[in-house]
């Protein structure tokens, strides 16, 4: 008996001393189901970003938990975003700006979500597209078990009609491919993800499941395509001479075009989106965009399903999110690769059964550097120190609660957005910047911060910028 005793003082000592949890804790942790999707702006049903949109499936998780209407990437660009979400960190306290960063090779030591969750006695499984490019399929330190998934790669879905806006890598292309589904990788990628959540763990699990689409090429099965005749497309809004108002800088972001340049650089010459009038390809743009999209929400809709389905429904927080926006066309701009709302505005979703609240909305800015905090904070792990955001799980419990937290997005070292309720004000390493009154122009077509009367919005907002930068 004295023994038994004894161990146990030891285990308490241990958990103590350490910051262990007990087999118990452990068990009793919610699962997370980590769903991220590459290159979805707010083309979503609950966000309203086109008419033509349908996202039935990632709109019914609204009714189990909470949407963001103001959801805000750290970063417009696939390496900078996920690596800021994933560390809790800013590109401006790390140095990591753009899709050349090698994290590990710039960060050595540096711990990302899914560590911190394994040193709490979680299990972390990842699959398709969580880190960036030459990160691929990821960081060995942050998982147990990785899935790579190869899929449907021919190019018999280029658009032989725009031959000039084909740029290499950037793959600047659209349209119906035929192949089944199941050739796709994502499809390979939410089965084999649906496979984990049929079996049985004994630890918690952190299972990511990354969609690819809708990334560029905008390929995916013809029935998608058929979902958006083009001779129903709506396009975007766009004001002719909306780049009249902006300084020199922003007008070269619009201008920017693919040059295998991962991002950091701003391009001359002959713009996406020039090249996109010139050989009429605008509708089939948004209709490859939008079929890209429904292929996505079908495919999260079986994932959905297959969580329901386990015997896990009732304990898994779950979390939808898209890295970034993208463009149109709208600003006269394609990709992502600026500071307007177009590229920064994204869907976030949580969901977590009896926990927080359901079938709400949530109308403050809130940014993915809160991500790594809240989801520690829901799965009632120690918080971690050292990390820029903060928790968000009093607003997910009351999402009307008061809430004013401007947030910060950045592309490139010393180009800064930041959003709050009302405004957004960009400001450029060379220090030109733009204003935007989102409750009277939605649309970012009129450049206020030349003018005195908003002076004092500006200094207010400027507090937010970064002045040491890495």
């Amino acid at each position: 008996m004295t023994k038994i005793k004894s161990l146990g003082f030891l285990i308490t000592f241990f958990s103590i001393f350490f910051g262990c949890d007990s087999p118990n804790e452990e068990q009793q942790r919610p699962n997370i189901l980590f769903i991220a999707i590459d290159d979805l702006n707010d083309w979503v049903g609950y966000l309203g970003g086109h008419p033509q949109a349908k996202t039935p499936n990632i709109d019914r998780l609204i009714k189990k938990g909470v949407g963001f209407s103001k959801a805000y990437t750290v970063a417009p660009l696939c390496n900078p975003s996920r690596v800021a979400l994933l560390t809790g960190r800013y590109p401006s306290n790390t140095g990591v700006y753009g899709n050349r960063n090698n994290f590990r090779k710039t960060l050595p030591n540096e711990i990302t979500l899914m560590q911190y969750l394994k040193s709490h006695g979680y299990t972390t499984k990842g699959g398709g597209k969580i880190f960036h490019g030459n990160n691929r399929p990821g960081d060995s330190l942050s998982w147990d078990n990785y899935f790579i998934s190869k899929g449907h790669t021919s190019k018999s879905g280029r658009d032989t009609d725009l031959p000039s806006v084909s740029t290499g890598a950037g793959f600047f292309n659209w349209g119906p491919i035929d192949v089944p589904d199941d050739q796709m990788q994502d499809v390979r990628t939410v089965n084999w993800a649906k496979s984990e959540l049929g079996k049985t763990h004994n630890k918690p699990f952190f299972l990511a499941c990354g969609f690819y689409r809708p990334h560029l090429p905008w390929y995916v099965p013809k029935k998608y395509f058929d979902k958006f005749p083009l001779d129903e497309i709506i396009l975007p809004e766009v004001k002719l001479d909306d780049l009249d108002d902006l300084p020199e800088y922003g007008k070269r972001f619009a201008r920017e075009r693919y040059s295998g340049s991962w991002g950091t650089d701003l391009n001359e010459g002959e713009r996406d989106h020039d090249l996109v009038i010139k050989y009429d390809q605008w509708k089939k743009g948004v209709q490859g965009y939008l079929a890209s999209i429904s292929f996505v929400d079908t495919y999260v809709g079986e994932l959905l399903d297959g969580l329901d389905k386990s015997k896990y429904a009732q304990n898994t927080i779950i979390v939808l999110w898209g890295d970034h926006g993208w463009h149109l066309g709208e600003k006269q701009h394609w990709r992502k690769q600026a500071l307007w709302e177009d590229t920064t505005h994204v869907p976030f979703i949580v969901s977590y059964p009896k926990k927080i609240a359901k079938n709400s909305i949530c109308e403050y800015p809130v940014s993915f550097i809160d991500m790594f905090p809240t989801l520690v904070d829901l799965a009632g792990i120690p918080k971690k120190e050292g990390l820029d955001g903060k928790s968000l799980k009093e607003l997910l419990v009351n999402p009307s609660m008061e809430w004013n937290r401007p947030v910060l997005s950045t592309y490139g070292k010393g180009n800064h957005a930041v959003r709050s309720g009302k405004w957004r004000y960009i400001q450029y390493r060379d220090g030109s910047s733009e204003l935007y009154d989102h409750q009277n122009d939605p649309n970012e077509w009129y450049n206020l911060s030349h003018k005195e009367d908003f002076q004092e919005v500006i200094n207010r907002l400027k507090k937010i910028i970064p002045v040491n930068e890495k």
